[in-house]
C-alpha cells in the first residue's frame, strides 16, 4: 500500500513538472512566434518640447541611429548581437560661440523598431525582453553636460560627458554617456554617444534558450547622431 502511494506521489509530481515545463516552453515559443507591436508613428512626428532658451540655435536630430551591443555564446561560439533603429527623435539648443547656455531635450528611441540579424530574436526582444507592446519608447533626459568648451569651432571634435535619466520599461536610472560632437560645415552637429549599463538594473532579463549558453550581463548603448538647425 505504501509503495503504491509513493508511486502515485511520484507520478503526480512528475506530471506537475511536465505541465510546468510545457507551460514554460509554450510561453517561450509564443514570445518567439508572436508578431511584435508595430510603431505607433514615425519618431520624427513625435511631439517633443523644444529646449527653453533665450539664445542659441535649436537643432533637431536627423538621420540618427541608435543601437545596443551585447556579447553571448551562441551554439558554442562567441557572438556579438547588435540591434539598431533609425527611429530616434530629440532636440537641443546651443550657441556655438557661447556654449554656457546649451540645453538638451529628451531623446526618444522607438524600441518597437529595434532589429537584430534574426527575426526570432527580434520577436523575443519586443515581446519579452523589452515588452514593447506596453513600453514603446526608451528615453534619455539629459540633466548635466561637462567638458564642453566655451565655444565650438567647425570641423573640430570635442569629447564631453552627458549625464541624465535613462528610462527603459518604465524604470529610470541615472546614466552617463561619453559623447564626441563635431560642428559641421553645413551648420549642423554630428557625433556619437556611448554608455555601458547592466541591463538587469532596468528590469530587463534574457530568456533561456537551448542554443544560447550565456549572455553578458552588460550591454553597450550607442547613438550615432546628426543634428540640423531648425528652419
Amino acid at each position: 500500500m505504501k509503495k503504491r502511494l509513493l508511486i502515485r506521489q511520484a507520478v503526480a509530481i512528475g506530471g506537475a513538472a511536465l505541465v510546468l515545463a510545457s507551460s514554460t516552453l509554450g510561453v517561450t515559443a509564443y514570445n518567439y512566434l508572436k508578431p511584435t507591436a508595430a510603431a505607433s508613428a514615425p519618431s520624427a512626428s513625435v511631439a517633443l518640447a523644444a529646449p527653453q532658451t533665450s539664445s542659441g540655435t535649436v537643432y533637431q536630430l536627423q538621420s540618427s541611429r541608435a543601437r545596443f551591443i551585447v556579447d553571448e555564446v551562441l551554439r558554442g561560439s562567441p557572438f556579438t548581437v547588435v540591434g539598431a533603429t533609425d527611429q530616434v527623435a530629440g532636440q537641443l539648443a546651443i550657441d556655438t560661440s557661447n556654449t554656457s547656455t546649451a540645453q538638451l531635450g529628451t531623446i526618444l528611441i522607438d524600441a518597437r523598431t529595434l532589429a537584430t540579424d534574426d527575426s526570432s530574436r527580434n520577436r523575443a526582444l519586443g515581446n519579452q525582453m523589452l515588452d514593447t507592446n506596453q513600453y514603446e519608447y526608451i528615453s534619455f533626459t539629459p540633466t548635466a553636460i561637462s567638458g564642453l568648451p566655451a565655444q565650438l569651432t567647425v570641423g573640430e571634435s570635442y569629447a564631453v560627458q552627458l549625464s541624465g535619466d535613462l528610462t527603459i520599461k518604465d524604470v529610470t536610472r541615472r546614466t552617463v554617456f561619453d559623447v564626441t560632437v563635431t560642428p559641421t560645415a553645413d551648420g549642423g552637429l554630428a557625433g556619437t554617444a556611448t554608455s555601458t549599463i547592466q541591463y538587469a538594473d532596468w528590469g530587463v532579463s534574457i530568456p533561456s534558450v537551448p542554443f544560447v549558453a550565456s549572455v553578458d550581463n552588460q550591454v553597450t548603448l550607442q547613438l550615432d547622431f546628426t543634428a540640423s538647425a531648425e528652419a
